[in-house]
C-alpha cells in the first residue's frame, strides 16, 4: 500500500537519509524514534505536506512524490489536534469534503456512522473550545476519516492526553482499524503503544532506518544497542566475548554455543531478571549474588537497582510482591537470568 525507496529530505540543520519501507494493505504499521529523529518528516512527506528532495513516494503501486496533498487522498491525525476553533464538531468534520469529488449522500451516510461509531452525537454542535483532549481527538480521527482515505496517518495522536483519554483513544484506535480495514501509520516515541497497536514497527534515529520487522521481533531481538535501549533493554554492559562466555562488569555469563559480536555489547530486558533472597534458581538460570542499591516507585511497578560486583542491574517488580517478600534497599539478595533472554552486540 504504502511504498517508500529511498526517499531523502533535507531540511535546514537535518536530513532524512535512504529511507526505505512497505506498509501493506490494511495494515497498522507504527513509526518509532526518539524526539527529532525524523517521524513526522516521513509522514509529512507520505502527505505532501514538505519537499521530498530524492526517492520515491508509492501509493497502491501508483507513484505520488509529486501530487498535492489534495490529490494524495490521505487522512492526517496530529497530536495538537488543528481543529478549526471557529467551526462546530461536525463542520470540522465535513470541512475536507470540499476538495474531493464525492457522492455526497454516501459521505454524509458514512461521516454520519463515523459520528455514532466514535461517539461524538453529543457535541457535534460544540466549538472546539468546549471539548476535552479525548473528544477532540476523536473529532479530528472523524474528520480523517470523512474522505474515505485508503490510509490514515497518525502523528503522535496520544501524546497530548491525560492517561484516562490515552487509554480511550488507543481502544478507539484498535477498533477502528479492525472496522475500517484501511491502513493505519502512526509514529510515537512510546514503545508501550506501538505494541498494543501496531503489526509491524520501523526504528529510526537521526533520520535513518535502524530496523523494521514485527513488533514482537523487534522487542524480542533488536538489531543493535540503540534499538534494544529505546525497546526498553535497561541492561547494557560492554562486554568481552570469548567462544561461550561473555564477560562484563567482574562477572562472567555462560552461553549455550558459540557467540559472535562487533560492538561488545550485552543487553537484558528489566523483566527477564528474577530477584531471590536465597539462591533456589534451577540449573538453566544463569545466577549472580548482590546487594539491592535503590527501589524507585514506577506506577504499578518498582524499579529495583542490584550491584552485582561492578554491574549494576535493573529489574522490575510489582508493589505486591515486594511487599509480599519484603525486599528493600541494602538486602542481600541473588538474582538470575535465562540465556535465552541475553542479547551480544
Amino acid at each position: 500500500m504504502i511504498e517508500l525507496d529511498d526517499l531523502t529530505v533535507k531540511l535546514p540543520g537535518f536530513a532524512v537519509q535512504n529511507v526505505s519501507l512497505r506498509v501493506a494493505p490494511g495494515e497498522f504499521f507504527a513509526l518509532l524514534g526518539p524526539t527529532g529523529s525524523g517521524k513526522t518528516v516521513i509522514l509529512e512527506s507520505i502527505a505532501g505536506l514538505v519537499h521530498v528532495t530524492g526517492g520515491r513516494i508509492r501509493l497502491a503501486a501508483r507513484d505520488i512524490t509529486r501530487y498535492p496533498p489534495e490529490r494524495r487522498r490521505i487522512g492526517i491525525v496530529y497530536q495538537d489536534y488543528a481543529l478549526f476553533p471557529h467551526l462546530t464538531v461536525m463542520e470540522n468534520i465535513c470541512y475536507g469534503l470540499r476538495y474531493f469529488d464525492l457522492d455526497m449522500q454516501q459521505a454524509r451516510q458514512r461521516i454520519n456512522h463515523l459520528v455514532d461509531m466514535l461517539g461524538l452525537q453529543a457535541i457535534v454542535h460544540r466549538r472546539p473550545l468546549h471539548l476535552s483532549g479525548g473528544e477532540k481527538q476523536r473529532a479530528c480521527l472523524a474528520r480523517a476519516l470523512s474522505i474515505n482515505p485508503s490510509v490514515l496517518l497518525l502523528d503522535e495522536p496520544l501524546s497530548a492526553l491525560d492517561p484516562n483519554f490515552r487509554e480511550d483513544i488507543r481502544r478507539v484506535l484498535k477498533q477502528l482499524h479492525g472496522e475500517l480495514g484501511i491502513t493505519f501509520m502512526m509514529v510515537t516515541h512510546d514503545f508501550s503503544e506501538a505494541l498494543y497497536l501496531a503489526d509491524r514497527v520501523g526504528v529510526i534515529r537521526n533520520g535513518r532506518m535502524e530496523q523494521v520487522g514485527s513488533t514482537e521481533d523487534v522487542f524480542l531481538r533488536p538489531a543493535n544497542p540503540f534499538v534494544a535501549e529505546f525497546v526498553g533493554m535497561k541492561n547494557l554492559f560492554a562486554a568481552e566475548v570469548s567462544d561461550r562466555k561473555v564477560a562484563f562488569g567482574g562477572l562472567n555469563c555462560p552461553m549455550p554455543g558459540p557467540v559472535s559480536c562487533d560492538q561488545g555489547i550485552l543487553a537484558l530486558r528489566p523483566e527477564d531478571i528474577v530477584l531471590q533472597h536465597e539462591d533456589s534458581f534451577g540449573g538453566e538460570y544463569v545466577r549472580f549474588s548482590g546487594v539491592i542499591e535503590q527501589i524507585v516507585p514506577a506506577g504499578l511497578w518498582h524499579e529495583i537497582s542490584v550491584r552485582c560486583r561492578d554491574a549494576c542491574f535493573k529489574t522490575v517488580m510489582d508493589r505486591k510482591t515486594l511487599m509480599a517478600q519484603r525486599y528493600n534497599e541494602g538486602d542481600a539478595v541473588f538474582l538470575g537470568f535465562r540465556t535465552e533472554s541475553v542479547r551480544v552486540f
